[in-house]
């Protein structure tokens, strides 16, 4: 199957060593679109361990998330030679598309789980940020599904927010995560006034934001992902 590069990390900060650390787990994957326009059922585990193997038709292309189109049925969900997994069938549940392999849909998952892990263990914030940031092609499902012990990556994902504007923020403290220069916020009130901003001249190399309360909108550049202090 094919590859497809990483979506741009352009949030400035990232470039350099997230880039790396997200080299290290393989190439990107992606495919397909980010949500299904006729929602599908949920199955259970043991629903989908009952389901049985046939032929699928192979295709060239691959798909990561839920399809909007026409989908190979449970029955069809079967790779050339052996079998899939009872949560590797409720993962490609709904998500493969007719004329498709599902194995190729599968690989990609796999490949989302295996760059999610690697980045980790090399450093978990930059892990975070590229779930925060939706640099890893539907990873909410691949994890949950795939790769469930990455889970509480995700969990403190969902703390976070990503670059660029941020409506009604909680007030409190949040860390860039980005080591990189370049990284400026402000945080905005009533009539966009300026209530805090930062980093100042002599910026430490962890840029924090302190987000007052009465903060209408919060906008940054530069500084990748925030999670809470």
């Amino acid at each position: 199957m094919h590859t497809r590069t990483l979506r741009s990390l352009r949030r400035g900060a990232a470039a350099g060593a997230l880039v790396a650390l997200l080299a290290l787990s393989g190439c990107s994957s992606d495919g397909g679109s980010d949500a299904a326009a006729n929602p599908t059922r949920s199955i259970s585990d043991d629903q989908a361990a009952g389901v049985p193997d046939d032929q699928a038709s192979p295709a060239p292309e691959e798909s990561s998330s839920p399809s909007k189109g026409p989908v190979l049925p449970d029955a069809k969900l079967t790779p050339v030679t052996g079998s899939f997994t009872a949560k590797e069938k409720k993962y490609l549940h709904g998500r493969v598309p007719k004329n498709m392999d599902p194995a190729a849909v599968l690989q990609v998952g796999q490949e989302t789980c295996q760059r999610v892990e690697r980045t980790a263990a090399h450093d978990k914030d930059a892990a975070i940020g590229a779930l925060i940031a939706g640099d890893l092609p539907s990873a909410d499902d691949a994890i949950g599904q795939l790769c469930p012990k990455q889970k509480p990556l995700l969990d403190q994902a969902a703390t976070g927010f990503a670059d660029g504007t941020r409506k009604k923020p909680a007030p409190g403290t949040y860390r860039a995560l980005t080591s990189a220069k370049g990284c400026t916020w402000k945080a905005l009130g009533a009539g966009d006034k300026v209530l805090a901003s930062g980093p100042g001249p002599d910026a430490p190399k962890k840029i924090t934001a302190k987000v007052p309360a009465g903060t209408a909108t919060f906008v940054s550049s530069g500084c990748y992902a925030w999670l809470p202090a």
